[in-house]
């Protein structure tokens, strides 16, 4: 008897869960994603006068893909937060409608400081590769990177502290 319930058990489909997860989570979806944007991704890394002037320019929209709990610590003036984890379709559309708009990304890494609100994550994965790989799976073509470490307190970075 109980022979039969093992192999009843082993032949049984597998739960669709399982199924289902593996349709939505998608590994070698990414990796391919990782490997197509990363020529694109060497030749957008902007040093922090280029980034500010473009910044300064009214077209581009810098984005910073941090927690809101850090960015309200302290960002770069002009910055719009949506945190990595909120990244969606709607949500990317909501603040960047038009994929063709320019988007500047920096993260705790780009800074010297190593202490919030920018502690320094592991370099592979460093905040700015997760978000400019997102950033072009929905779309956004036109993304440039922050390639330089900095200070924030240097006032050339324009960086806003957090109130009290």
């Amino acid at each position: 008897m109980l022979l039969f319930v093992l192999a009843v058990a082993a032949a049984a489909p597998a739960p669709t869960s399982v199924m289902t997860t593996a349709r939505q989570i998608d590994y070698a979806g990414f990796e391919q994603l990782a490997r197509n944007v990363r020529p694109l991704r060497a030749k957008r890394l902007v040093t922090l006068d280029r980034f500010k002037a473009m910044a300064q320019s009214g077209d581009d929209v810098i984005l910073d893909a941090r927690s809101a709990e850090a960015f309200a610590r302290g960002h770069i003036a002009g910055a719009i937060n949506l945190p990595l984890t909120d990244f969606t379709a709607e949500a990317l559309a909501a603040i960047l409608a038009d994929r063709t708009r320019p988007v500047l990304i920096y993260c705790n890494n780009n800074f010297s400081n190593n202490r919030r609100p920018v502690a320094m994550k592991a370099a592979p994965v460093s905040l700015n590769i997760q978000t400019f790989i997102n950033l072009a799976a929905y779309g956004h073509r036109d993304v440039y990177e922050l390639g330089q470490v900095i200070d924030f307190d240097d006032p050339k970075v324009g960086w806003v502290k957090a109130l009290g």
